[in-house]
Parts: C-alpha cells; structure tokens; sequence
C-alpha cells in the first residue's frame, strides 16, 4: 500500500548525494609538459650556419664549444631551424657560458626570438667598450640608450653564466647569477638594432671586434 512521504524518504537521500557530487572540486588541468633542448650536442652541431655578415670570420664547432673570431668589426652564427625543430618563441628560457678570448668589446651576444611580439631582440654582453650589457632594442634604442643598460667587468679567459628569460610582457637575464635585466615590453616595441645583427636570425651568436666562444647552449619551456 502506497503511503504518502515513502517517496520522499527515498528521494532525499539521493538528492543529497546528487548535491555532494556536485560540490566535488573539479579535476586539475596538468601544466604542459616541460620541454628542453641542448643546440650544440651531436644531434644539432650540423644545424648551426655562418651568420652571413659582410666581412666576418669563420666560426667554428668542436667538442660542443662555438668559436666566433674577429671580424670587420663583427661576426656571427645562427641557428636556422629553430622553428622548424618547435623551439618556442615565448614562455621559454635560454642558458648558456660565454668567454671573451681575444678583444675588449662584444662577446656573446645572443638574439633570440619574442613570439609576443612577432619580433627579435638582443642581448649585449660586453659592449660598448667591453662593459655594458642590456637589450637592444627598445622603443628603438639600444642597450647603451634604455632602461635595461647595467655595467660589469669581464675578465678575458673566463666563461660567464648567461640565463635570459622571455615572457609574453617581460625579458630577464641574469649574468653570473646577477640579475641585469628586468623589464617589461608590455605596450612596447621590440626591435633589432639597425646594422647587421638580422643576420642572425632567428636565433644565433655574434661578436663584435672580439674572440668569443659559446658553450652548454640551451633551450626550455617555462611554465
């Protein structure tokens, strides 16, 4: 015999259950998976080119160490397939040791990709009298002329520890663990300085009237 309420006392149980269920934190979204890469390893040695400029030395590769001779006053490398590979051109971080052998000024200068921007940037390491360091360019000016300009002896035959940072609205390095540049690009323009630095795009070294070499160059995804 049916009796007025017995479907309720079973229907209140399952609503609460119904309403627990639906109070349940929703599952995580994992983070994308971190991606590295080593460009001077075995595997990608080969990719490595001249970077073209008029009047530039022959670099060289051995035993995963770039050597960027004296140029007319510049030379360079690049590494063309950098987007062919997938590296990333934002939300990434680059890393790699730099030694000034021979000269005064310029010794591992790197330009690398601002994806955010649909750009490329610089950084200097030892410019501008063998000292400066910084980004060029900003809102057009080089590094010896924006915010990012700091000053710092380099010892010739020492390799210095370089780590960039590239972010959708902001660029940091660190050089020898010291942060040299923090800075935003939100709203601003990107740009190479004018010369011949585009030859080493999308991702390469260069040194101006110096020796240099490059070593442990590498590449990960940030999170």
């Amino acid at each position: 015999m049916w009796q007025p309420g017995a479907d309720m006392r079973t229907a209140f149980p399952l609503m609460i259950l119904m309403m627990l269920a639906g109070c349940r934190p929703a599952a995580k979204t994992m983070p994308p998976e971190k991606r590295g890469w080593m460009l001077l390893d075995e595997v990608h040695a080969s990719s490595w080119q001249a970077a073209g400029i008029p009047d530039e030395g022959l670099f060289s590769l051995r035993d995963g160490t770039l050597t960027i001779p004296v140029g007319l006053p510049m030379s360079g490398c690049k590494f063309p397939v950098w987007h062919d590979l997938g590296l990333p051109d934002t939300q990434y971080a680059i890393t790699y040791e730099a030694m000034r052998v021979e000269g005064e000024d310029i010794f591992g200068m790197c330009t690398f990709p601002v994806g955010s921007h649909q750009a490329h940037a610089t950084f200097v390491l030892g410019g501008w009298g063998g000292t400066l360091t910084g980004i060029s360019s900003l809102d057009f000016k080089d590094a010896s002329e924006n915010s990012t300009r700091a000053e710092q002896k380099f010892a010739n035959q020492v390799w210095h520890r370089v780590r960039l940072e590239v972010r959708p609205e902001d660029i940091r390095a660190w050089v020898n663990d010291r942060l040299v540049v923090n800075v935003s690009i939100k709203g601003r323009r990107v740009t190479l300085r004018p010369g011949f630095i585009d030859h080493c795009l999308p991702f390469g070294f260069a040194t101006w009237n110096t020796v240099g070499q490059i070593r442990r160059v590498t590449v990960e995804t940030l999170p």
